[in-house]
């Protein structure tokens, strides 16, 4: 069989998570239901952040920009999907699937590099609390910010421009509710190579690298809990890192079982990247607000004002 050109594909075909079209509206429900709950949860804590002086600090500031980047990461494929169930279309253009797949890589990359530096703010600011004002200034911090933006931007415009080479056959069916790459590799007929040896390299920049820097932090954190003598001090302190802890825990968490599925088209596998692009961002602002009374007091005041004016 020849395989056809690049510029002869027109779409893809995404199965999603049910072909019975008795299912159809619960899941529309359910994901635009999940979706709107990311939206507004993660606004609310960026106006929160944005409103209140008080929270114009080197941490709510990183956390501020992982609520923009996860508003963003879950924007690149629910709307989509929605539609696609809407519509009872499973087709999403050639152009759009390479679009998913670029703005999928960057904003999940986001993702990763600011929960690592949120990591580093913790240690700072337990290890060394006499000199964070000296060392996460606001140079550093917009600094750290802005090279994160630049590694996303680039190696997801790499990988992107890599899959425009690629040759497919008949075949256009993805086996998933988004544009997965690694799902799109595999309908290729040309060699891909080059696009794997990118891919695992970017899995071990964004994966090992920025994992490692977590966990050296909070082994220096966790050192530094241990020697304070009292149990209501170590309680403290554990409390200023534990929001950031539950949501590594729940990223890397869901993540490790999106690449630890044996087939990522499966149910299984489906129902991991769900947790992984979905749940996670949607739960990261209730995370954040429970366990934070800086947040809670600064949304109850975003909420007041909100009162007034209507």
């Amino acid at each position: 069989m020849e395989p056809r050109n690049q510029t002869s594909v027109s779409e893809f075909l995404l199965l999603g998570f049910s072909q019975d079209s008795e299912h159809q509206p619960i899941l529309f429900g359910l994901f635009l239901s999940m979706y709107l709950v990311t939206v507004l949860g993660n606004l609310l804590i960026i106006l929160a952040v944005s409103s209140d002086s008080y929270l114009h600090t080197p941490m709510y500031f990183f956390l501020s920009n992982l609520s923009f980047a996860d508003i963003c990461f879950t924007s690149t494929t629910v709307p989509k999907m929605l539609v696609n169930i809407q519509t009872q279309s499973k087709s999403i253009t050639y152009a759009g699937c390479i679009a998913q797949m670029y703005f999928f890589m960057v904003f999940g990359g986001m993702d990763t590099f600011l929960l690592t530096v949120m990591a580093y703010d913790r240690f700072v600011a337990i290890c060394h609390p006499l000199h964070y004002t000296v060392i996460m200034n606001l140079w550093l911090c917009g600094l750290l910010v802005l090279v994160s933006w630049f590694i996303s931007l680039s190696y997801s415009l790499i990988q992107s421009l890599l899959m425009l080479r690629l040759s497919f056959c008949t075949n256009w069916v993805i086996p998933h509710f988004y544009c997965e790459l690694a799902q799109a590799l595999m309908l290729a007929c040309s060699d891909t190579l080059v696009n794997h040896i990118l891919q695992y390299m970017v899995t071990g920049l964004l994966g090992i690298v920025p994992f490692s820097g977590i966990l050296f932090s909070y082994s220096r954190i966790a050192s530094s809990i241990l020697r304070i003598p009292s149990a209501n001090g170590k309680y403290k302190t554990f409390s200023t890192c534990a929001s950031h802890l539950s949501v590594v825990s729940l990223f890397y968490g869901t993540g490790l079982g999106v690449y630890l599925s044996s087939d990522a088209s499966s149910w299984r596998g489906m129902i991991a990247s769900l947790m992984y692009t979905v749940v996670t961002p949607m739960l990261n602002p209730f995370i954040y607000s429970l366990r934070n009374r800086d947040i809670k007091r600064a949304l109850q005041k975003v909420l007041r004002i909100t009162l007034c004016v209507q």
